[in-house]
């Protein structure tokens, strides 16, 4: 009976010693909230997604979005970790913990119920790039026109929602991985023209070396609100990024940081969230 006592307290200082390793380390954490353990905070972004997260030609991850996460890390004393993902597989990535939020140009409009949102800070809008010797001059005129547009972005989601009746009157909507290789098709004649974010065309077009061989029509297919994506119940890491937000915008930080990205219109694109409270039941 005494060994048999021993083997189950033995086995109980076991389990004790693992838990408060896994505690210490952040594997648990203790105050009931996915955070930034080890004051490290994993921001998922779309590596193509300029001029809110991208590659610059030093190799190095840049972007708005990217430098207001640094700036908020800075403020609060943790270490930034950019973590490219798959956009495919952005829900995966969060939910398992590998991310602690989405960081990029996220789209709020019908995501509203999925995901823990921080406060809107852009206004954005879906335009369509086409070649300034297409002919294209308005949305009627893409009449059985190729059109191309990303997997799972706000453009698609408009094509096959409230602008279905526009899409349907193309030639094919088709779907490809990134925006560089619409444009490569673009180019090559492939297709016609791209939906895409105004943003991303901007940055795309202006990034040519001849941008007049480029325009962007006037006429929008959608416009949509961008917010950071928490995973529900994340409340404490959420208020806390959004309380550093709100006092960059308040001493002017977010809109130095948008006037880096001048050209491709985000400094106009700011939402002024003074007034505006958090959402908490997401």
């Amino acid at each position: 009976m005494n060994k048999k006592i021993g083997i189950i307290a033995g086995v109980i200082v076991l389990i004790a010693i693992i838990a408060a390793v896994l505690v210490f380390t952040g594997v648990i954490n203790t105050n009931g909230n996915t955070g930034p353990n080890d004051n490290v905070l994993v921001v998922g972004f779309d590596s193509e997604f300029p001029p809110y997260g991208y590659k610059d030609d030093k190799g190095e991850y840049v972007g708005f979005d990217l430098d207001l996460a640094q700036e908020v890390c800075n403020r609060n004393n943790w270490t930034l970790v950019k973590q490219p993902i798959d956009w495919d597989a952005k829900d995966s990535e969060l939910s398992s913990g590998t991310i602690d939020c989405i960081w990029n140009g996220f789209t709020i409009n019908g995501r509203e119920d999925k995901y823990l949102w921080s406060k809107p800070y852009i206004d954005n809008k879906q335009v369509i790039v086409t070649k300034s010797n297409s002919g294209i001059n308005s949305l009627s005129d893409l009449k059985g026109k190729q059109v191309e547009t990303q997997k799972d972005s706000s453009a698609l989601s408009a094509l096959e929602g409230d602008q279905k009746p526009l899409a349907d009157t193309f030639k094919q909507l088709v779907q490809i991985a990134d925006y560089n290789t619409a444009f490569l098709d673009l180019d090559a004649g492939t297709c016609d023209a791209v939906a895409m974010d105004i943003g991303v065309a901007q940055y795309q077009v202006n990034s040519k070396s001849n941008p007049s061989d480029y325009k962007i029509l006037d006429e929008e297919i959608s416009s949509e609100q961008y917010g950071i994506g928490f995973k529900k119940g994340n409340e404490q890491l959420r208020d806390k990024i959004q309380q550093t937000l709100d006092e960059m915008e308040a001493d002017g930080t977010i809109a130095k940081i948008a006037s880096k990205y001048d050209s491709y219109g985000v400094p106009g694109s700011l939402i002024k969230n003074n007034n505006t409270t958090t959402n908490t039941t997401n």
